[in-house]
């Protein structure tokens, strides 16, 4: 299945815990907790392109299955991450102490971002 396409947040749960146990300010979650509504993603065989849409700022990542990749966060830091595929529908990524994984279902992507105990749950609809 492939994840081509953009997707539009449509729920989300304990950003702000995750947020917090990073150590981002009040000020900084309040900014980014409801931007990054729109996630576009290309995929072309194992190399894939992700742009995350934050008001007037759009950072994209370019990364391919199984090799190392630098990553942009939200907050401007840059962090070494590494990408699987788990099945046809589920993309882990893991970096400097988290891990996020999309899973396909139907129209659905299921974003999930786990630091220690803390997960974010992130629902988004293809759009």
């Amino acid at each position: 299945m492939a994840f081509n396409g953009k997707y539009e947040l449509e729920s989300q749960e304990n950003f702000e815990q995750l947020m917090k146990a990073l150590g981002l300010s009040d000020e900084v979650i309040k900014k980014y907790k409801d931007l990054g509504n729109i996630v576009e993603f290309v995929q072309n065989g194992n190399s894939f392109q992700t742009s995350y849409n934050y008001g007037s700022k759009v950072i994209t990542n370019e990364f391919t299955i199984g090799q190392e990749s630098e990553f942009v966060l939200f907050t401007g830091h840059r962090v070494k991450a590494f990408a699987k595929l788990e099945g046809e529908n589920k993309l882990v990524i893991t970096m400097e102490g988290m891990m996020a994984a999309m899973e396909l279902s139907g129209d659905k992507m299921i974003e999930t971002l786990t630091n220690g105990e803390i997960t974010v749950k992130k629902i988004r609809k293809k759009i």
